[in-house]
């Protein structure tokens, strides 16, 4: 069984806990966590995407992932820094900045966990592909899934 979906938008990473620790009036110190953002409009993307393409009966063996996420260029890739214009020649090919590409997975990977639709885990993932690219021309951002049983 092999699935394929994609999800137009920008893709989100999970974001992590933050933790930092306060030195009290007392002199000793506290630590506290927190949540450094939200990824939850981009995982809600992606589980109505996902959902549309629920197998019959869920993954019960090893399953193959592969994600590819298509990045936004910045403007300054551009010729006069507007979209509709040509690339400039000193325009990277590959997007290496933030987000990184193993918390652009983590959202993925445990919003389709999360919903239920595909498998019982994601441990069951034993291969995970991770493609981080700019879209080609004038295509949207977005997120291709591929699913497969192994």
């Amino acid at each position: 069984m092999s699935i394929t979906f994609k999800v137009e938008g920008i893709p989100k990473a999970q974001p992590r806990p933050r933790a930092f620790a306060r030195k009290m009036g007392n002199g000793k110190f506290a630590a506290r966590v927190y949540d450094a953002g939200t990824a939850e409009a981009w995982k809600s993307q992606i589980a109505v995407e996902a959902i549309k393409h629920r197998p019959e009966q869920l993954m019960v063996g090893p399953i193959e992932v592969v994600l590819f996420f298509f990045m936004p260029r910045p403007r300054s890739h551009h010729k006069s820094g507007k979209p509709d214009r040509p690339l400039k020649d000193s325009a990277p090919m590959h997007p290496i900045g933030k987000p990184d590409c193993d918390n652009l997975a983590k959202a993925v990977l445990d919003c389709i966990t999360q919903i239920g639709c595909f498998w019982r885990d994601d441990s069951q993932v034993v291969e995970l592909t991770i493609v981080k690219a700019y879209p080609d021309g004038h295509k949207p951002s977005r997120l291709e899934v591929l699913i497969k049983e192994v």
